[in-house]
């Protein structure tokens, strides 16, 4: 899972060095910052997969950074996972409304922590977990980076497999060439919307290898889908 980018902000240097490693040996790459401020520059450069965020900072509070986040069109669906020594039902509520996906009190071990990451992953980001997929034929394991389909090996370069696992974790869903290149691709990846184009075509002349091809629809007016159903 090493394309999994992981960015923890927390002010208590004996934790977050515990937090790095672990993520680190449980195969994540990750940035670590200790405020709020000094956080800025890595969510502007890139977005990470997942925020790791302590509820009290230094200077801007952890709170009021995923109240910021919400707001902003870029970042509104940014999973995010509290921090915090507060253990009341109410403290946990309160950062769960104001839009954090997960809360994880202090002192939590090791192991939930990575747990509680791949957990939240599973649910807002699939196509960044290492589980194999089996749909339409399609056989996909991310780890051994292998396809197959009705049975046969079919060999994708790594865009179109990419591409293929997140059409998989996300099907009979419509997307756009600019939600692909930012959910694919990944945020400030300067590239021409009909570059996906290219990929979508090597994609499918790949997938009619094992007459498959027919999962990836064009959808006039709207972007692409992949999916079982008759195309419309």
């Amino acid at each position: 899972m090493s394309n999994i980018n992981v960015l923890v902000v927390e002010d208590e240097a004996a934790i977050l060095t515990l937090i790095r490693f672990t993520l680190e040996q449980a195969g994540f790459n990750v940035t670590s910052c200790g405020s709020v401020e000094e956080a800025r520059p890595h969510l502007l450069e890139k977005l990470p997969d997942v925020v790791l965020l302590d509820w009290m900072l230094p200077g801007t509070s952890g709170i009021q950074l995923t109240k910021q986040l919400r707001q902003d069109a870029r970042t509104k669906d940014l999973p995010i996972i509290l921090l915090t020594a507060r253990s009341d039902d109410v403290d946990k509520e309160m950062g769960l409304n104001l839009g954090s996906d997960d809360y994880l009190t202090k002192p939590f071990s090791p192991r939930e922590l990575v747990a509680r990451v791949n957990a939240l992953l599973r649910r807002r980001a699939p196509q960044k977990t290492s589980e194999v997929i089996a749909l339409a034929g399609l056989e996909l394991d991310p780890n051994e980076h292998t396809v197959r389909g009705n049975g046969q090996s079919i060999h994708f370069g790594p865009t179109e497999f990419k591409l293929l696992h997140f059409f998989m974790t996300h099907a009979d869903r419509v997307y756009t060439r600019r939600q692909l290149l930012d959910l694919v691709w990944g945020d400030h990846v300067f590239v021409e919307e009909r570059t996906v184009d290219v990929h979508i075509r090597r994609l499918r002349r790949a997938l009619s290898t094992a007459q498959l091809e027919h999962l990836l629809q064009t959808v006039r007016g709207a972007g692409y889908r992949f999916s079982q159903k008759e195309s419309q």
